[in-house]
Order: structure tokens, then sequence, then C-alpha cells
């Protein structure tokens, strides 16, 4: 089955409507959307354009349906607004803003109605796609499930008919008597003997014998039900996918998680699949039901008036890769962690939001407080890295019209190459911090696994997690284990390497600019990374040379403050005398004599420095001539 491609068109009034209709199906998106004054919901994207009209999934609305501040764009990708198509304005004594009228914030808001609320767009596509008689699969957290598949249904006015693994005349599962099962040991109920997976797809089987055509079959758990690989169906998911194409007249609604993988070939059973990921800057409020920015919508009064700052501050952009669950759930924990302050500002609100998301993820976490003024020297490359940090933070403030450039202005990765020791991992750290991120640093190799595509999985996760946590920070060190050139050679290890590299252009070529996430790679051998990685619209590159003079100067500096060594007087000898060594080694200097100070009584002094630099200057000539030996 073909997928079709969601799509709405907005014209002035009814007659613009009828002139879209009446063009032939095999018109390409191209020249229709060019032969009239039409708009649409979103930028018409580059490989939407030569696909003909049947390929589309088309929603047609006037501007008069669509609230006046609802962003419209025209074939060429210029911004306008409804209102500049005659949408009615707001009344009177209302304050407009670029989403609207101002709301007040709700004063009590459920998980359900928060999700309503961060997805009420795509809820009504899938709503009108249902009432169409087309399949709809709906790519989302699993936690936002329950409540989706809820509104959806109810939106489309259809009876839903839900597969669920229990009957209904089965009551919910209790925990059985801990002396019973003492005395039967091994006893199960009938229900409990088959796996989660029989269940579900008894179930399905069942809900589709009984189906009629103004029905919708919900399939909560597909990707449960489904999960593998094209190559490696699990005998379960071969029924399931049999049963759906033998039924393929049914109406489906189905969900699936992003972290999980759902062969594509019952993918296709769907006409159309509606991705959701994180939430959007603009909302429906729970309320008054208008767009309104989702600091407006999703935060309660009183979470708001706690911190303060709070309206001054641009909140989106540390919460935009959580979705509407997870973000209410964030809040309600910044503010019992604030319980009894009144001292709280909205830079501790973004401190516990990112101090929930590490806690609640299992590999993102808070950075150790490196900052950049802990890192001596490099100047050129810190100020390089700031440029771009300020340009991450100040898209939104584009001019008008020019919103679309976000995605191409925004660097997506940097990769820091240079001698062992210069730091690299450190600018990684100091990043985060100045981002606010979270951070998760991954040595190359342990992204590698044996068994096909288990190595493309890990590095769709480890993306899929960032997207989450964002404002996030990846850091791959030893970069060149995963991202290395790819080969001709038709041996195993090549097509895994070059199914790696693959993995990471797809994941780099789909960020968006609002959900803020950094990729860094660290590398000793810049010469073998892949070409394709290093365009400038996927990873920046910065050299982290030797330090030199001057940043060996400012490195003692940083290292003689924190380790509390007095170095007056020995400035200069110590620069001189640390020539060719990298930041690690100059700080090992400091750390040994910190040590010797304080566990072994020897005075942290010119003496003692220079006996441990002498110690580093013959380990490194023993270190040359091992090599040159080898050679």
């Amino acid at each position: 089955m073909t997928v079709r491609l969601p799509l709405t068109v907005v014209t002035a009034d009814g007659e613009g409507l009828a002139d879209w209709t009446s063009c032939p199906l095999d018109a390409r998106l191209r020249e229709v959307a060019a032969s009239g004054p039409y708009h649409f919901t979103e930028p018409l994207r580059d490989d939407w354009l030569d696909q003909p009209l049947r390929a589309f999934v088309t929603t047609r609305l006037t501007a008069d349906q669509l609230d006046p501040a609802t962003p419209l764009y025209t074939a060429k990708g210029h911004r306008l607004h409804a209102r500049d198509l005659g949408a009615p304005e707001p009344p009177a004594g209302r304050e407009a803003t670029e989403t609207g009228t101002v709301a007040e914030r709700p004063d009590q808001l459920s998980e359900s109605a928060a999700t309503q609320s961060a997805y009420y767009m795509e809820v009504d596509r899938a709503a009108s796609l249902l009432r169409a008689g087309l399949s709809v699969l709906v790519v989302c957290d699993k936690i936002c499930v329950q409540h989706l598949a809820e509104h959806i249904v109810k939106k489309a006015d259809r009876d839903a008919v839900i597969a669920d693994d229990r009957p209904d005349d089965q009551p919910e599962p209790v925990a059985p008597d801990l002396q019973d099962l003492g005395a039967r040991p091994g006893a199960a109920a009938p229900a409990q003997r088959q796996s989660l997976r029989a269940r579900l797809l008894a179930a399905v089987e069942k809900a589709f014998y009984e189906l009629t055509d103004k029905q919708v079959l919900v399939i909560k758990h597909l990707d449960l039900l489904a999960g593998g690989s094209e190559s490696t169906l699990s005998n379960e998911a071969r029924d399931l996918t049999e049963q759906l194409y033998e039924q393929s007249g049914r109406t489906l609604l189905g969900f699936s998680d992003p972290s999980l993988v759902l062969p594509e070939v019952l993918a296709s059973r769907f006409a159309v699949r509606i991705r959701l990921e994180g939430t959007s800057r603009v909302v429906r409020h729970p309320v008054e039901g208008t767009p309104q920015p989702l600091e407006r919508s999703l935060v309660l009064q009183r979470e708001a008036a706690r911190f303060r700052g709070f309206d001054k501050e641009d909140f989106y952009k540390f919460v935009a890769g959580l979705n509407p669950v997870v973000l209410r759930e964030a809040m309600r924990y910044a503010y019992q962690e604030t319980q009894g302050r009144d001292d709280v500002t909205v830079a501790d609100l973004k401190e516990y939001i990112r101090t929930f998301k590490a806690q609640t993820s299992s590999n993102f976490e808070v950075p150790t407080h490196v900052t950049f003024d802990q890192i001596g020297g490099y100047d050129d490359v810190k100020k390089e890295i700031g440029r771009a940090l300020r340009i991450i933070a100040d898209t939104r403030e584009l001019p008008e019209g020019d919103e679309q450039l976000s995605g191409e202005l925004v660097p997506h990765g940097f990769i820091f190459h240079g001698d062992p020791g210069t730091g690299k991992t450190l600018f990684a750290k100091a990043i985060a911090n100045q981002m606010v991120a979270t951070i998760q640093v991954i040595s190359g190799p342990e992204v590698t696994n044996k068994y096909v595509g288990e190595s493309e999985r890990h590095i769709r996760e480890l993306f899929a997690e960032a997207r989450r946590n964002a404002p996030s920070v990846i850091v791959f060190d030893e970069f060149d284990a995963i991202a290395a050139s790819r080969s001709s050679w038709d041996d195993g290890g090549s097509r895994a390497g070059n199914a790696m590299v693959a993995q990471i252009l797809t994941e780099m070529d789909g960020f968006r600019p609002d959900v803020q996430m950094l990729v860094i790679g660290t590398t000793n051998r810049l010469e073998i990374i892949d070409k394709a990685l290093l365009r400038p619209s996927r990873f920046s590159t910065f050299h982290i040379p030797l330090p030199d003079p001057e940043a060996r100067r400012e490195i003692i500096k940083v290292h003689a403050r924190r380790y509390r060594v007095d170095v007056t007087g020995l400035m200069e000898q110590l620069v001189e005398a640390t020539s060719q060594w990298n930041g690690d080694e100059i700080r090992a200097l400091f750390s040994e004599a910190y040590t010797g100070r304080q566990w072994e009584k020897i005075p942290a002094d010119a003496e003692r420095l220079g006996e441990l630099v002498g110690r580093v200057q013959r380990n490194r000539e023993k270190q040359q001539e091992s090599t040159r030996g080898r050679l």
C-alpha cells in the first residue's frame, strides 16, 4: 500500500479551494502550488514538490476557519498569517500576540489535557484521516499513547474497538495471595501462561472479526507485537502482518514508540504516518482553546509565579524535546523541590529541569561544572565556539520572513581534532554547561555491535534520547572508530561501518532547529573521517593544537589556582619547561605536587616542581626511544 502524505492547503475563500480541487491528480505539487493564491500550514519540503497530487491526503481550509495568528507559508517559503488572508481579528479589549490573544495560565492541568493541548493539530489531522477511512500510524512516546488514542477517536466521531489483552468479562489481574503461592508452587492463571504478545495478537484477531465499516480498530502496542526488523520478524509479527493485510479494507489507528523498530512491511499497511517528537512552541490553550505559547498553556499560574523572571525568559528551548506528560512531571518536580523558598529564579528552574532530565534518563547526565574560564588559553577556539552557541540561542530572533533559514544557520555538530590530552572533552563539557544542557560522553567503539543492525539501532536510540533531553550534547570520543570513510569492500566489517556512517548522516539531517542539541566528535585522526560528515551543514571542525606559550601560561594559572600551588617567580620557567606538553600533562604536574604536599608532606615549591618536570621529560624521552625502536 502506498503511503500518502498529509498536506493542508489554505485559501482566502471557497472559490480558491474549488480551483485546487479541479486540478488533475497527476499534476506536480510544485506546479499547482505556484498556479494560484495557495498557502500551507507548514513549509513545503523539497522532496514533496515533485510529487503528484495523488500522493497527498489534502485537507482544504479557508482562512476564516483558522485563528488569525496561525502561520501560513507560500510555495516559496514566505511566511504570513491567516489574518493576512482575511481571518477575523480577535474581539476588542483582548491583547493580541503572535499566537493570538493572551490567555491566563491554567490553575489545574491533567496529563490528558496537556497532551490534547500540545498535539491538537496532529489530533485534528489524524481524526480527519480516520473519518476519510484511512488508516493512521502515530509514532510517539509510549507514555502519551493512552491520551492520544482517546482524543483522536473522539475527534473522529468514530466508535473505537481497542485491541486489549483482557476480554471484557475478565477483571484486572490482582496479585495472588502469598499463602496460595506457597501451597501451589508454579500455579498461574490461564491467561498469564501466555506471553503478552500472544494475548495481544489474539485480541487483535478477535477484534478484526467483530469490526464494522464504521468502527476504528485501535492497536496501542503495535511495536510490542511486531518488534524486530525486516529480516528477523517474530512469529507473532508475521501472523499480525498477515491479518492486517487480509483485512486491508478496515480502518486502523496504530501506535509505535520511536525507540522501537517497526518493520516497514507492517508500517506500510497504514496510509499515513504521523510522528510526534517533543512539544511545539505554540500549543492550544486547555481552557480558552486558542493557540498560545507553550509557557502560557502548559505551565500553571502558581508555577510561573514561583520562579522570578519566568516571563522574561525563552522557556521553550529548555523543554522543546519533552513530550507534554514528561514536561508536566518536570514542572511538578521543580515546584516541589523549591517548596518553601522565596529566592528562586528562572535560572533555578532551568537547573532543576536539567537535573530532572538526567535523573530520568538512562544515559544523559548533568556535566561537571566546567566553564570556558576554567580552560586556559585557546582564545581563538573559544571565540568561534561562542559565536556558534550565540547562533543556536538567537535563531528565534530572526527577522520575519527569514525564519525558514534557522535550520541552515544552526550548527548541528562540531569535530574537535588534535593531539591527545589537549582538552577536547573539556570543551564539550563547557559547551553543555553554557547551553544548560545534559550530556552523554560515549566512546566510539562502545557503539559497535557484532550483530547486524544493532550498531545503527544504538545510534538511533542515542539521538532519540538526546532529542527528548534537549538541550543536550552527545560526545563521541574516538569518533573515527564509527565515522571512518566508507569502503567499497564487500566484507561484513566494511558493511557495518558504512551502515553506521549512513545512520549518523540520517540523524544529522533530521535536526529540528527549535530542539537544541549538538553532536561533538573528538578524534586524533581527522583525515580518516568520512567526507560526507565534514560538510559545513553537518560538522564544523575545530583544531585543538598543543598549547602555545600564551596558552600554557593560562593553563598554568588555572591549575596553580585550583591546586593552590604558589608559582610566583616561576611562571616563565614553567612556560618554557612545558614546551610541547599538552594540557593534561600540565594538569598532572600540579596534581602530583598537591598529592605530595597533602599526603607525603613534600612542599610544593620550586624544587619539587623542577623534580616533577624532570620526571615527565625523562618519561617522554623513553617513550620516544621505544617508538623509534619499534619502527
